[in-house]
């Protein structure tokens, strides 16, 4: 396998970005992405040397300040300004992973010979990229609208010697990586601060390294579903493929089939029911599970179009020969799938959440709170608070933070997305469902416990048996954080094919 991937403009899949991550690849600027920018880069200088009109961005002030023209001496010092202007970031530190991803998602935007960058610029960010140096970067600060300019700023401060990193293992002042690395500071030229700052990375990145999670999620929902319906002693038929072909919705017949799949040759999914349906919970796992895949997937076209876009302003195009102001930079396509994907996770971990609660519930004969001597046990009873307590938190943060706008910049930026504070809450509803699958497997793993001597599926008898490895059947009640905290390890360790 290539250990270096190239940076081109070449399609940029999700599925490249995972394998780049996962096998911990170095990039290279490729020939075309260095001749694409450094004629963006002569153009525009030679734009600027023919030029006396203001051009926004590149020779005035920012925002509402655009009609303020800039002296050709102060160009530099204008992007400079910028930069650290706008570093004012605030709250949790963005975790090292979606650093890297923003490093990476800014270098493929600056790259496609628009933005009128360095290419000495650009080969620092590189530099960044395959050193694993990670700016600090903070949550908090970005409007999702003129890009992401708080959090990109932060991202982009080291390049001037400011500002912090993650580096080996400690956080250390990026002017001691310069001293290590022998770098000097970059000196920015026109338009550079705002080629930087300009964007939606911030955004691309938190929705890239969800997106690359989503699909285990969906994975694993399906298969902790699959032996929660064995514990529960749940029926088959509402997986049948007839059902599903009346109603064709794509991710309602995959879940169908794989849950069939994990099912294929358990005696206990075989053996006769008394009872006639199921609770929605079992019975519309596919109905339920598959509409958060069709809304991950539309998810998944949204990100796959803006990773391979040029989200700065304004944008230069060197065959017509112009230099255009607009709003690339304005994240309402990421902002409404965010909000989109927050709200179909939230409901991966609602029906799970349902689903512990009535293996837990006494019925079919299952013991109450799936232990012996319940009453002196309280067994599997509190669990169940623990994934009620997290769905109902992800039902709060899946409220979304597209419908919201706060005029901005004296009214210049007077619609905003808000795109970057529904980019976090994603992230955490995901570590949510996570955390409730978590406590599902649990559940549905001691209650199949109880239908024994029958058997379940090779399959599913054979992830159990490694689960049991990890933690061991309550017998008596213990604490269960640990449980929890093993199970969440587990899953983590759990291998996939990615079917992004």
């Amino acid at each position: 396998m290539d250990t270096t991937h190239y940076i081109s403009t070449q399609l940029l899949t999700l599925e490249t970005v995972q394998e780049i991550i996962t096998y911990n690849k170095t990039i290279a600027l490729s020939e075309e992405a260095k001749v694409n920018i450094q004629k963006c880069r002569d153009f525009l200088d030679k734009k600027m040397a023919s030029n006396s009109e203001p051009i926004y961005g590149i020779n005035t002030g920012f925002g509402s300040l655009c009609n303020v023209k800039i002296s050709n001496e102060n160009l530099s010092k204008l992007q400079e300004n910028l930069v650290k202007s706008h570093s004012c970031g605030t709250g949790d530190e963005v975790p090292n992973a979606v650093v890297k991803l923003m490093l990476l998602l800014k270098i493929q935007s600056l790259s496609y010979g628009h933005s009128g960058i360095q290419l000495q610029t650009v080969e620092r960010l590189v530099a960044f990229y395959n050193n694993d140096i990670l700016p600090i970067v903070y949550t908090q600060g970005s409007l999702g609208a003129s890009g992401d300019l708080a959090p990109l700023a932060h991202l982009s401060l080291p390049l001037l010697g400011e500002g912090e990193v993650f580096f080996e293992g400690k956080k250390v002042h990026s002017s001691e990586i310069l001293k290590r690395f022998d770098w000097q500071p970059i000196v920015l030229q026109s338009k550079e601060g705002l080629a930087l700052l300009n964007g939606t990375q911030f955004m691309s990145a938190y929705g890239a390294h969800i997106m690359m999670r989503a699909s285990k999620f969906m994975y694993l929902a399906d298969l902790i579903g699959a032996i929660s319906l064995e514990g529960f002693d749940g029926r088959i038929e509402p997986f049948h493929e007839l059902i599903h072909y009346i109603r064709p919705h794509k991710g309602q017949i995959v879940t169908a089939n794989r849950v069939k799949g994990f099912l294929e040759g358990s005696e206990i999914i075989e053996q006769p029911k008394t009872h006639v349906q199921d609770p929605y919970s079992f019975r519309c796992i596919p109905q339920v599970h598959g509409a958060s895949k069709d809304a991950v997937e539309y998810v998944k076209k949204v990100f796959k179009i803006e990773i391979n876009s040029v989200t700065d302003n304004p944008n230069i195009f060197i065959e017509s020969d112009q230099i255009i102001s607009g709003g690339n930079f304005h994240g309402q396509p990421l902002a409404l799938a965010l909000d989109f994907l927050a709200i179909a996770l939230s409901e991966m971990g609602s029906i799970s959440e349902r689903r512990t609660y009535q293996l837990i519930s006494g019925l079919r004969n299952l013991p109450a709170f799936l232990v012996d001597n319940p009453g002196l046990n309280s067994g599997l009873m509190i669990p169940q608070y623990t994934a009620a307590s997290i769905a109902s938190q992800n039902k709060q943060l899946a409220t979304p933070s597209s419908i919201d706008s706060i005029v901005s910049s004296n009214g210049q930026e007077d619609h905003v997305s808000m795109g970057a504070n529904g980019a976090t809450k994603a992230l955490k509803v995901m570590e949510n469902v996570e955390r409730i699958l978590a406590i599902e497997l649990m559940n549905a793993s001691q209650a199949i416990e109880y239908r024994r001597p029958l058997q379940s599926s090779d399959f599913i008898e054979l992830f159990l048996k490694s689960y049991r490895e990890e933690v061991p059947l309550v017998k008596e009640d213990r604490i269960l954080h640990y449980d929890i905290e093993k199970t969440i390890l587990f899953m983590s360790s759990f291998q996939i094919e990615s079917d992004l």
